[in-house]
């Protein structure tokens, strides 16, 4: 596929789902992945009480063995927590559960995207931490030409599989590329200046992001709780990077 693509020689770029990060990670030196409902809001949450997390592409039987090996807690899907494993994709959820040292955390797009980065350096983007991420990439040096960060959207999936964009994660990723431009990184490409209007332009991103399609399905599960914390605009300052295999506080 052409260069084009990869939005070549622009410092802050932005793309959506695992196929995006893998076009861009072969060219930058930062991926962001922003899952928003839930994988990078459960991820900050986690890493904030110093639990590091191993995303997984998915929980079934090679999940479990790969917590086993690691000495880590498997988290489960939002409906089968209980008192004694309190532990799943479920930012809520994790915010009242005990600590944890080790956590695996299942998730078909979050965790697909991390895969997909290779070696490139991951950090994990959210509603509640994009400023502090905006800043910690400027200060390490990323959102340059020479040094350009891609900012992946992970979007959900539809029923037959295909990527469905998804409003959170667009404005997630325009929350972190706004901070990045505002401490002076660029030139943006086209898409990641789109992402950022985005995130610019709506007046009241909690409201939007509950009432959008994936806030609304959450809600009517019974988990209105999640989009709450999801949406709790810049409060952590936690940064998780991707080391070793498992995201940690920078």
């Amino acid at each position: 596929m052409s260069d084009w693509f990869r939005q070549q020689g622009h410092g802050v770029r932005f793309e959506w789902g695992p196929v995006g990060a893998r076009r861009l990670a072969a060219d930058v030196a930062c991926l962001v992945v922003v899952d928003v409902l839930s994988f990078t809001t459960s991820v900050t949450v986690a890493v904030e009480t110093g639990t590091r997390v191993y995303p997984y592409a998915w929980r079934d039987g090679t999940a479990r063995a790969f917590a086993s090996e690691r000495d880590a807690e498997l988290a489960v899907g939002r409906r089968e927590v209980t008192p004694d494993h309190p532990w799943s994709l479920s930012p809520a959820a994790l915010l009242g559960a005990p600590f944890a040292p080790r956590l695996v955390l299942p998730s078909p797009n979050g965790s697909a995207i991390s895969a997909a980065a290779g070696d490139t350096t991951v950090v994990a983007g959210c509603l509640r931490n994009a400023t502090a991420v905006g800043r910690w990439l400027a200060a390490q040096g990323y959102g340059t030409e020479h040094r350009p960060v891609g900012v992946i959207a992970a979007g959900e999936r539809w029923p037959d599989d295909t990527l469905r964009p998804a409003l959170e994660d667009l404005l997630g990723a325009g929350a972190v590329i706004a901070e990045l431009r505002r401490q002076g990184a660029g030139p943006l490409s086209p898409e990641a200046a789109a992402a950022r209007a985005a995130f610019i332009g709506t007046p009241d991103v909690p409201d939007a992001v509950g009432r959008c399609s994936s806030g609304l399905e959450l809600a009517r599960d019974g988990f209105a709780a999640d989009v709450t914390v999801a949406t709790e605009l810049d409060a952590a300052t936690t940064v998780p990077v991707l080391t070793e295999g498992a995201f940690t506080a920078s």
